[in-house]
């Protein structure tokens, strides 16, 4: 196992959507500077890596994710001095810093695409995928994500371009050679910089089927049309390889690769030791259980479909791989509110979903405000709302005929921008997120959940945080231990111990509002087991049968 040892295995991951995190200069939208002033504070939480979301020049149709100059940072966000200095002082404190890499696609405003579109003898048509229409429609009949056609008729030239996100986010096409070159290029550049990694956007959509076929299969299903001719396309391991091969291999940093439509089984071929592709990935079937067939139809999830979930993970990937693990991040709706308990439990629940990803094997995620325990916000009406595929959903389904309010109700509960309301640091005005107008409306809630008060009172989500992110530290079963499963059917208790040379921790959790009890094994009882961690006040007196209250956890050290 010690062959597998590595400084990104044993790191906690905080994710800052820099937009929403903190503005330091009034004009409502997050910054550079800004996260750099607020760097002592994630030094105090104790996280080893921060993951920032896109940071490049983009005329943000997709808050970032549309690049228009890679080697250039977004004007609102301040300036590659800025950066530098962000990467100085955050090194200083010992904290590493993963940029976000989008090669699935460039903005419309790179100057490859506007070359690209000039002529069809552009140096640059190759760049990306040009078509003409088919006998007087379009191309093929893939769709967006976004919603609407994959494609974009563009008049200058008369053909349409591919685009599987936003209009303004056309798809690179990396069969071409000099596309891959120009990529790697870019991301030694930074890498030279000093930066510590890259999170790769949809990563396994880069190779897509020769010909760009109709799928008319999909057509027939409804939701997303053509993503088996792109989802882990038939060269994408290929190309992995040759980026590994040419630069990933010459650092020593942290890779991870966003793949939707993955299995376990798929995930191996990526992130497999002996293939040299990425050290992990992020796949998304816990996101998907409590939904079906799209994420806007929303289903109640059971604790049972999730322990299948991470448990079958972890076999798949033990000593080959690595898991990362994630319960929100800036796509998804806020994890206390989805799978906790945002109302009479909020702390409990977000101490109990903290445990579990802290506790089990793998990196994990920190997003930002979920360290004290941020929930979804109410959206009063649709002109509150900013995400685009959050404004194309509520388009699609006017047009349907459904009524405000049932759309309002689904968006509510998965809109994208939950996750971005402004980072609550105290209860002045505007959450002290800005002193101007912010991009984006302030979870009203901020008075009651903010830094500030976090800070002050020893047992509030922050401090839990900052003591699982310890534990890690000093107990190398918490990074390194295999993952042993108890009470596997159960629908309210989620219990495992985790087992690395003569250490043995057990972790037990109640994912109920109601009280549970636990019999533990009788071996575990052999010794006084100690209580490293509880997210309630624990009697000392430890017994083989436990009653747990709501949402209570409890990790031992047996």
């Amino acid at each position: 196992m010690d062959l597998h040892k590595k400084w990104w295995k044993e790191a906690v991951v905080y994710q800052i959507y820099p937009r929403s995190f903190y503005d330091s200069n009034g004009d409502g939208i997050g910054d550079l500077p800004g996260i750099i002033e607020k760097l002592d504070y994630l030094q105090e939480l104790g996280v080893d890596v921060i993951w920032l979301n896109p940071i490049y020049k983009s005329p943000n149709a997709d808050n970032g994710y549309d690049i228009s100059d890679y080697y250039d940072i977004m004007d609102e966000f301040g300036t590659m001095e800025d950066f530098d200095r962000l990467l100085n002082e955050a090194h200083k404190r010992g904290i590493k810093i993963v940029m976000d890499l989008v090669v699935n696609h460039t903005s419309d405003e790179h100057k490859w695409f506007l070359e690209s579109k000039k002529s069809k003898d552009s140096p640059y048509r190759n760049f990306y995928f040009w078509r003409p229409g088919k006998n007087g429609k379009l191309p093929n009949n893939w769709t967006s994500f976004f919603g609407g056609p994959a494609w974009e008729y563009d008049p200058q030239t008369g053909e349409y371009y591919l685009h599987l996100f936003a209009t303004k986010q056309p798809d690179l096409n990396w069969d071409n050679p000099q596309v891959r070159q120009e990529v790697y290029k870019m991301m030694k550049w930074w890498l030279d910089k000093g930066i510590d990694g890259f999170r790769m956007d949809v990563i396994n959509l880069i190779s897509k089927v020769e010909g760009l076929p109709d799928d008319r299969e999909g057509e027939k299903k409804g939701g997303l049309v053509g993503f088996k001719y792109y989802a882990n396309g038939p060269r994408v391991h290929e190309y992995l390889q040759e980026m590994n091969r040419e630069v990933l291999s010459k650092y020593d940093i942290m890779t991870v690769g966003e793949t939707p439509f993955v299995t376990p089984e798929i995930a191996k071929l990526y992130v497999e030791y002996d293939r040299n592709e990425l050290n992990m990935i992020f796949h998304f079937e816990h996101m998907d259980m409590d939904c079906s067939g799209s994420k806007w139809n929303v289903k109640p999830w059971k604790l049972t479909d999730l322990k299948k979930i991470m448990y079958k993970w972890y076999l798949a990937l033990k000593d080959k791989g690595w898991n990362s693990l994630y319960l929100n991040n800036h796509d998804q709706p806020r994890m206390v509110s989805r799978f906790g308990n945002d109302k009479e439990y909020r702390v409990e629940s977000a101490k109990l979903l903290a445990t579990l990803l802290h506790t089990w094997q793998g990196t994990p995620f920190i997003y930002q405000g979920e360290e004290i325990g941020m929930t979804n916000c109410k959206f009063e009406s649709i002109d509150e709302f900013r995400d685009i595929e959050t404004l194309n959903f509520y388009r699609e389904m006017k047009e349907k005929g459904m009524s405000d309010d049932s759309i309002l109700e689904i968006l509510n509960k998965r809109s994208r921008d939950h996750a971005r309301t402004p980072m609550q640091w105290n209860d002045s005005e505007n959450a002290g997120f800005t002193t101007g107008k912010p991009w984006i409306k302030v979870n009203p809630n901020y008075k009651e959940i903010n830094v500030k008060k976090a800070l002050a009172d020893k047992g509030s989500i922050f401090y839990y945080y900052k003591k699982l992110i310890q534990l890690r530290k000093t107990h190398p079963a918490v990074v390194y231990g295999d993952v042993q499963m108890l009470y596997e059917n159960d629908e309210k208790i989620f219990a495992y111990t985790r087992s690395y040379g003569n250490e043995k921790l057990l972790v037990v959790m109640n994912f109920s509002e109601e009280e549970v009890e636990f019999c533990a094994p009788k071996e575990i009882f052999l010794n006084k087991p100690e209580l490293l961690i509880s997210n309630y006040e624990v009697e000392d007196d430890i017994q083989q049968k436990i009653v747990l209250k709501p949402y209570e956890s409890r990790v031992y050290k047996i």
